[in-house]
């Protein structure tokens, strides 16, 4: 095959790769700051069994997570198929990543002093109010850096998609492979070199845009 041929065929591939990069950000971002407050939750059960869910997942390999949801609800449950494979990669995804954005998000929050919620009680603001317009930028310009690392990570970590038959772009050029035709693989390294040099160039944006925000 032709190298055009080929570059048309991985591009392909890519769109799979960037639509379960986005949905999974789109879902985990959300959930990950919603399952932080469970883990500063003052309720104590709500706070060990948040802290728990997030052990288990953070200590699980992510393939395994995708294996698990594709096949166990099957084996579970009389009569249920199982998820279909693309929905199964976008949970263990959303579920993997949302933990990992939760400590992320927690060791922010935590990282606020105290005098920035008692000055805003002294103005008369509500804790929501507090949150919202005074701690959420400072913690947003504190966690950009690991939310970063952790969502290029996440641009690697799509390549297991194939694990279940996904045809993410590192699996379109497996296909070449089985047909001896072997630089494909290699080829996607540009691919993925292209997608993490933009985002860094977007989280470099970012950091800037909030460096009025010091400590």
């Amino acid at each position: 095959m032709s190298f055009w041929e080929v570059t048309l065929s991985l591009l392909g591939g890519l769109k799979w790769t960037c639509l379960i990069f986005a949905l999974t950000l789109l879902f985990a971002l959300p959930l990950g700051l919603v399952i932080s407050f469970g883990s500063m939750s003052k309720f104590k059960p709500i706070s060990y069994i948040t802290k728990i869910f997030v052990w288990i997942i953070r200590g699980v390999p992510l393939m395994l997570q995708i294996f698990v949801v594709f096949y166990v609800p099957g084996l579970l449950i009389d009569g249920f198929s199982g998820f279909d494979r693309f929905p199964s990669v976008l949970i263990a995804f959303v579920i993997n990543y949302a933990c990992y954005f939760s400590e992320i998000y927690r060791g922010g929050i935590e990282s606020i002093s105290k005098g920035q919620y008692e000055a805003g009680e002294v103005l008369g603001m509500t804790k929501s109010q507090i949150f919202f317009k005074v701690v959420l930028m400072q913690v947003v310009k504190r966690i950009i850096p690991p939310m970063s690392n952790e969502i290029i990570t996440l641009v690697k970590d799509t390549a297991l998609a194939r694990v279940i038959a996904i045809m993410e772009i590192l699996n379109v050029a497996q296909t070449f492979a089985s047909k001896g035709l072997v630089w494909p693989i290699f080829y996607t390294a540009v691919f993925y070199l292209v997608f993490v040099g933009l985002l860094t160039l977007l989280f470099g944006y970012f950091e800037k845009k909030l460096s009025y925000y010091k400590s």
